[in-house]
């Protein structure tokens, strides 16, 4: 008999994946700390599995979080339902991530992408399309058949491709159209913002019913021009600069505290969607990141960056 590996050698074996199984659950859930519990799950699940040998420990691991995420979806859909506002998924910074991880997959459009997906379909979807597993082993992942799991994903895939946007990928380009935006939003420069803005821009603000925000998006250059000054004025907070979910971003930090961050999709020259998180209980884990961050840009003045 094959001798039980140590403690110490499992728990190197799970740390080999731990990065992969967080990104596996991040884009399924749309929520970095659910993805750390389904991650920690798994980790116990790994320490108290019998003695069977495991053939390949990636499989093995990537098979508990995907059950356990396609589980975890079903109250997370009811919870989403009655959400207060519009559901945005939980920001992340991504600056450490490498080129693979900071795709496209992780932008907050693609994330709320998938929420309208089924749960099956956003699992076989993302292993395939996103991570490049076979369908032969995502069906073993998922407890289903090889074709089954390819109708799946071909259905998600369709989805997906009506309706994805594609951005800007030049960060360079992001970062400076980001200033703009806060410079105009900052000295209430109507004309400036509105021509940064896509006649048909649109902007989503998630409160979760904690803070103020709009219920509903704000749709249109105009009006979304007028409401963001608005917001300017009541906004609290040193604006710094971030990537988060592979986009230039911003937040607002006060008494060493994130109040909110603010993401901009940006095609050509022009911004078509700002969203923007100030429920507090999507902050904590991205107030962590900016603690333990040896160096991020600094503090902007909102009025004074031209």
């Amino acid at each position: 008999m094959v001798p039980r590996p140590s403690a110490d050698d499992d728990a190197s074996s799970f740390e080999e994946w731990r990065g992969l199984l967080f990104g596996i659950a991040y884009r399924m859930l749309g929520s970095a700390t659910d993805a750390e519990d389904m991650v920690q799950e798994a980790y116990l699940r790994w320490v108290r599995r019998s003695d069977r040998p495991v053939e390949s420990v990636r499989a093995y691991l990537v098979t508990i979080v995907t059950r356990l995420c396609i589980d975890h979806l079903s109250s997370a859909q009811v919870r989403r339902v009655s959400y207060a506002g519009p559901w945005l998924p939980e920001p992340i910074m991504t600056d450490h991530l490498s080129e693979v991880e900071q795709a496209d997959s992780l932008t907050m459009a693609f994330l709320v992408l998938l929420e309208e997906l089924t749960p099956p379909e956003r699992a076989a979807f993302l292993l395939h399309d996103v991570f490049g597993y076979p369908f032969d082993e995502v069906a073993r992942s998922m407890g289903r058949s090889a074709p089954g799991c390819r109708q799946l994903a071909s259905r998600a895939r369709h989805h997906i491709d009506e309706r994805r946007q594609r951005f800007d990928a030049d960060p360079r380009h992001g970062r400076e159209l980001t200033r703009e935006f806060l410079v105009a939003c900052g000295s209430g420069d109507l004309d400036g913002l509105m021509g940064l803005l896509a006649d048909d821009v649109v902007v989503w603000t998630d409160g979760g019913g904690k803070v103020r925000a709009a219920m509903r998006p704000v749709v249109g250059a105009r009006r979304s021009s007028r409401f963001l000054l608005n917001v300017a004025k009541k906004v609290h907070g040193v604006p710094r600069e971030v990537t988060l979910n592979g986009q230039p971003a911003l937040v607002f930090v006060e008494d060493s505290r994130v109040e909110a961050a603010l993401i901009l999709d940006i095609s050509g020259r022009r911004i078509v969607a700002v969203r923007t998180v100030s429920n507090p209980e999507k902050l904590a884990r991205l107030n962590r990141e900016l603690d333990q961050a040896s160096g991020y840009e600094p503090e902007l003045a909102r009025g004074d960056l031209r």
